[in-house]
């Protein structure tokens, strides 16, 4: 090439799914089939109801056509009723902007809130597409240290210090990708107040928040949640859409409206099919939902219950929803190693720890979205026999 290249860009590490799935061409023929722990994505498909909905939506020609950069009336409205009934919420449709997937959502809230040289503060470990996208901006991820021992949840004393005059928001994830912690809902009222004091945002990423019971806080019960609170939120694991890319900002109006500046320059809105299958998911699908989250609740547990039996070398470190955060048993070695070796060796897709944020190459990740019942023994057997 003859032009330069963004240099913040060329400082982000690339993305690590495809790396880790590039490893399988490195393996013989005659290894057993990969066991895939490494993305977060459900193996089972939209429910037959909805399907047949979206098929006769894709015939009539108006799906075609572009919404309001904001997302269309009704679905917004839909979208106030289910957080009603989840949330318990004081929510408005001016307060809601769907997006394409929960990145989109994310890039919408930090480009209106900071500038380059700006800082945001994370929660170890953190979702890996934030720190790559903070970086691409010039913005200056601060990290919460990991503490195994409080499983990764957040400690209002030590981020209260992290916070500086370039501070503009404290970025949380739960149930946290990827360890599957939840942060109880005390505590993110705790941290709520705490980044009201300092006039920072509270922005809270809650792609998985259907697959836990209990509600995730009350937040949105409060009368002026939005002077404070920026929800991140995606229903493309809710209702198994995710290549629909059907996420959702929820903020204060004004974020918004300065917010859609930017949505109209990128994505213009969510796509006009994915907001009419939104829709009948928000409205008809609750039952389907739980459905599936006591599924990913018994995959979850059935899996704890077997790796933890004597006489694994690897240690669960944290785990909940859809993932467990693992402490692998080789020292000296990255975590990027040996999620190499069990991809190449044991046929095992799992995540490294490091991209989770610095220090953290101790650690793997695991998914549980693609892996049934019937693997589960397996797949532990193949762990105890790598280690």
């Amino acid at each position: 090439m003859r032009f330069s290249l963004n240099e913040h860009i060329r400082s982000v590490h690339p993305p690590p799914i495809g790396e880790v799935k590039g490893w399988s061409e490195q393996r013989s023929d005659d290894t057993p089939p990969f066991i895939d722990l490494c993305q977060a994505v459900p193996d089972y498909s939209p429910p037959p109801d909805m399907i047949a909905h979206i098929r006769e939506m894709a015939l009539d020609p108006m799906t075609c056509r572009y919404t309001p950069d904001e997302g269309l009336l009704e679905v917004r409205e839909s979208v106030c009723r289910r957080y009603q009934r989840r949330y318990f919420a004081k929510m408005r449709h001016e307060q809601v902007c769907l997006t394409c997937g929960a990145s989109a959502a994310f890039w919408l809230a930090i480009l209106t809130l900071c500038h380059a040289g700006d800082e945001v503060i994370l929660q170890l470990p953190c979702y890996f597409d934030h720190p790559m996208a903070l970086g691409s901006l010039g913005i200056k991820p601060v990290y919460a240290p990991f503490k195994e021992k409080e499983k990764g949840l957040p400690n209002p004393s030590v981020i209260s210090k992290l916070i500086t005059p370039r501070t503009r928001a404290i970025l949380l994830v739960s149930p946290s990708n990827p360890s599957g912690s939840v942060i109880p809902p005390e505590l993110l009222r705790e941290l709520y107040f705490l980044a009201q004091r300092h006039r920072i945002a509270l922005i809270i990423d809650e792609t998985y928040s259907d697959f836990i019971e209990e509600i995730p806080h009350d937040l949105f019960t409060l009368e002026d949640w939005h002077s404070t609170l920026i929800q991140i939120m995606s229903f493309g694991k809710s209702y198994a859409l995710t290549g629909y890319r059907a996420g959702l900002l929820a903020a204060d109006p004004e974020l918004i409206k300065q917010a859609l500046k930017i949505q109209d320059t990128m994505t213009v809105c969510q796509p006009r099919i994915t907001q009419l299958a939104l829709q009948y998911g928000l409205d008809r699908l609750d039952s389907w939902v739980e459905s599936n989250r006591r599924m990913m609740s018994l995959r979850h547990d059935l899996f704890v219950e077997e790796f933890t039996l004597p006489g694994n070398r690897f240690r669960l470190a944290a785990s909940g929803s859809f993932f467990a955060w693992v402490k692998h048993p080789f020292a000296g070695k990255s975590g990027r190693e040996v999620a190499k070796y069990l991809a190449i060796e044991a046929g095992i897709l799992t995540l490294p720890g490091e991209v989770f944020g610095p220090g953290l190459g101790e650690y793997l990740r695991l998914a549980f979205g693609n892996i049934q019942e019937k693997t589960i023994p397996e797949a532990v057997h193949r762990f105890r026999q790598f280690a």
